[in-house]
């Protein structure tokens, strides 16, 4: 019986041969030719058939690893959405416009690592209103708030819940700005950068210090 777990390799007779890959392997095969295939087109028309053909796996390992291809799809969103743990991160120094700047540079490298496929994940798009999906997106939604406030400086304001909520809102801007940039092509990344670095140079000067004073 053939091993599923084996995906193709070269042979010297000229046969393809098939080359036994470790099962963290394999599932990060199939991920990221999810990633790519989901990026690509609507939920609707990804083909599991395809991607497994993509990835070079059996199609019973999709369901073997992920379950069916709605689980798969949560997957992707998942690793879209993850960030560095912020033990992980490097906070930068500097003025306040150097923390704003090295701060969207950041966002705009996450968004940029993964292209269509971040746009599609973080917009529903083909999904409708599924509350998985939306559950993974609220927690990275807090999860990218938390290390902004970290990376300009303010994580540690008695009054981080209501700037947390700010920045959430600010992270809408950015989704947005994102779409056009990477789908529309309506903005190029430097265009963004500055659209984002001005308004969250705003945040930062107008909207949170009001917040800190309890205005």
């Amino acid at each position: 019986m053939r091993d599923l777990s084996e995906t193709p390799a070269s042979a010297t007779d000229g046969q393809p041969r098939r080359r036994r890959l470790e099962p963290d392997e394999r599932r990060a095969q199939i991920l990221a030719q999810a990633i790519e295939m989901f990026g690509e087109r609507p939920y609707a028309a990804v083909s599991t058939a395809e991607l497994a053909q993509r990835a070079g796996v059996a199609r019973g390992l999709i369901n073997h690893y992920f379950g069916n291809k709605r689980d798969l799809y949560l997957a992707v969103v998942r690793r879209m959405v993850t960030l560095p743990r912020i033990d992980d991160m490097v906070v930068p120094t500097g003025t306040e416009r150097e923390r704003v700047e090295a701060s969207v540079r950041w966002l705009l490298d996450t968004i940029s690592e993964h292209g269509s496929t971040w746009v599609k994940v973080t917009s529903h798009e083909g999904v409708g209103d599924d509350p998985d999906v939306q559950q993974i997106l609220d927690q990275a939604d807090d999860a990218a708030a938390e290390r902004l406030l970290l990376m300009i400086g303010l994580a540690d304001s008695a009054h981080s819940a209501s700037m947390r909520a700010m920045v959430r809102a600010y992270g809408g801007l950015v989704k947005v700005a994102g779409r056009e940039w990477i789908t529309r092509g309506t903005l190029t990344r430097d265009q963004v950068h500055e659209l984002l670095v001005d308004m969250l140079l705003t945040l930062v000067a107008e909207s949170l210090p009001k917040v800190e004073r309890g205005r």
